[in-house]
């Protein structure tokens, strides 16, 4: 089963919004990702563009993703 996961290794939590701001997950989130199903992260994955667009974050540019 593969790992898929929006990690940049920018894991620095916004105090703010609550959200990484290298990936745009919560705590809760990166704390259970291995634990979810492929469907639940894919899910999860799908929203975090917007998610980080709403709170004014970016992942920093040119951050490579890894699988």
């Amino acid at each position: 089963m593969s790992k898929e996961t929006p990690c940049l290794a920018v894991c620095m939590i916004d105090p703010k919004t609550k959200l990484c701001f290298g990936c745009g997950r919560t705590l809760s989130e990166i704390a259970r990702w291995h634990a979810m199903e492929s469907v639940e992260r894919l899910a999860v994955m799908a929203l975090l563009p917007a998610r980080m667009a709403d709170a004014g974050l970016a992942p920093p540019a040119g951050s490579p993703r890894r699988a």
